[in-house]
């Protein structure tokens, strides 16, 4: 099933590429979108632009900013904290170029789908609802990394000069296509991989924790809670983690919420494998990059006890940064049929997203943890350490050992931990404002502000003259 779920999204974006000229548009939008099959063959090309490598790379660049990795070779300056240097600058320009691309592709949907001759209303609601989530969260990343940017949509998208919008506009129009998506998406993926009504609330609720309203993302964290749709899956050992939580033989697990899916072939594949290994472990057959790397010495990893399962999940690996260098291995693949064609799928949202951002809303919402949030951060901490979720364990946390603030910073490390790899970690830290103590702490560096953004790229700049160099690039670039 994996291995031929993604085929279409490349081949379509292929053609949609020609299709997209000036002269064949009419046609693509006239003759194209109107049956179910080829507005579903649209939708796939919405993921191509972020499953070939931008996703990995994309976390990856967020991982060498945190308080526990580094980045090695081009991506050693941010951990630094310094700012971009012109390596970084051209990658997250490509990143952006990845964002805007997948925003177009739902754009065509959504302004296409409702013309078609032959697909139902039913139909149209689903796909519209799928498109304006990914679109929702393209613009997600955008607006966290870069603030206000340019919002395109199905009204505007031929336009070539826009204006920046500020990050309230692009929050705005986050929120609308989410709740639109959550009306119109199913209970159920048709295929694993797509978007859910689920999916939509799990976003609508980081989203909510993103924006400070804190009841808004516990009430929707506990909408999915209360479905019992979702669960932990059981581990016992750090290899449960790598071939049963995350590994590159699943097709889908109880707790799936939103994954990009990736099959061993050729260019389907996932490209953080190549990106995080090391020849040395032999977890990847095609060895590594070891781009993202750790260090026994650092204070996060020395705090963390040993028998969580999840510290497990790095290795010793003296590559020649010394004796004590951490490389990751949550996810392997000895199998893998190249650089990008392992196949893992890459954990966007799983329950135990929904867990801790009902956890961390809960507590901030009722200035203090409640035993609900407790709990939902116990199930978490519980599998971590392999005992079941659901059930008291002797390593539960005790609500009366925590108050407001004990138990946000009690979180944000469970998120830490629970979320290596996944790209999480410098934008929580960004969220809450303790980014720069954080980073001196762990790795005694000080973040300049024009750091916590990122630059705009010029080709944007050159192209859209709705934007003023001089006023519109992000400070100190």
């Amino acid at each position: 099933m994996k291995k031929i779920l993604f085929l279409l999204p490349a081949l379509f974006l292929m053609a949609c590429e020609d299709a997209l000229k000036e002269e064949p548009k009419s046609l693509v939008v006239e003759t194209f979108f109107n049956t179910a099959a080829e507005v579903e063959t649209a939708a796939s090309a919405i993921y191509s632009p972020l499953r070939n490598t931008n996703m990995s790379v994309y976390e990856a660049t967020l991982e060498s900013q945190t308080d526990y990795a580094f980045g090695r070779g081009s991506w050693a300056p941010l951990s630094d904290f310094q700012g971009f240097n012109d390596a970084n600058i051209t990658r997250v320009a490509g990143l952006w170029n990845a964002f805007y691309l997948s925003i177009r592709n739902a754009n065509l949907v959504i302004r296409s789908a409702p013309k078609g001759s032959a697909i139902s209303p039913a139909d149209v609601a689903k796909y519209v609802g799928e498109a304006k989530f990914m679109r929702a969260f393209n613009y997600f990343q955008l607006v966290r990394n870069w603030a206000g940017v340019p919002i395109r949509t199905e009204a505007n998208m031929d336009d070539i000069d826009l204006k920046r919008s500020t990050a309230e506009e692009v929050y705005a129009l986050i929120l609308a296509d989410l709740k639109e998506a959550e009306a119109g998406l199913p209970d159920n993926p048709a295929v694993a991989g797509r978007p859910t009504k689920w999916a939509a609330k799990t976003l609508l609720a980081d989203v909510y924790l993103q924006l400070g309203q804190f009841a808004e993302a516990r009430d929707k964290a506990d909408e999915v809670i209360k479905s019992n749709k979702f669960s932990l899956v059981p581990v016992t050992t750090k290899e449960d983690f790598q071939t049963k939580v995350w590994g590159p033989d699943l097709v889908s697990t109880s707790e799936e919420i939103f994954y990009l899916k990736y099959a061993r072939q050729v260019s389907q594949g996932n490209y953080m494998l190549w990106i995080s290994n090391h020849p040395n472990t032999k977890l990847f057959n095609f060895g590594g990059a070891y781009a993202v790397y750790g260090d026994a010495s650092n204070s996060v990893y020395k705090a963390w006890d040993d028998n969580d399962l999840r510290k497990k999940l790095w290795d010793i690996v003296d590559f020649g940064l010394g004796a004590t260098t951490l490389v990751s291995s949550k996810f392997i693949d000895t199998q893998a049929v190249g650089q990008n064609g392992a196949g893992n799928d890459d954990p966007v949202y799983g329950y135990s997203d929904v867990l801790l951002i009902y956890a961390e809303a809960a507590s901030r919402a009722g200035n203090g943890p409640t035993a609900a949030a407790m709990e939902a951060l116990n199930q978490v901490h519980r599998r971590a350490y392999g005992k079941p979720a659901n059930t008291p364990s002797t390593v539960d946390y005790k609500l009366t050992d925590y108050n407001a603030a004990t138990f946000w910073d009690l979180v944000l490390q469970e998120r830490a931990y629970e979320f290596q790899l996944s790209g999480k970690r410098w934008l929580d830290l960004k969220r809450t404002g303790k980014a720069k103590a954080v980073i001196l702490t762990a790795k005694g560096k000080n973040v300049v502000d024009k750091h916590l953004l990122w630059p705009i790229p010029v080709s944007e700049m050159n192209y859209n003259k709705g934007l003023d160099p001089a006023k519109d690039q992000n400070p100190g670039y």
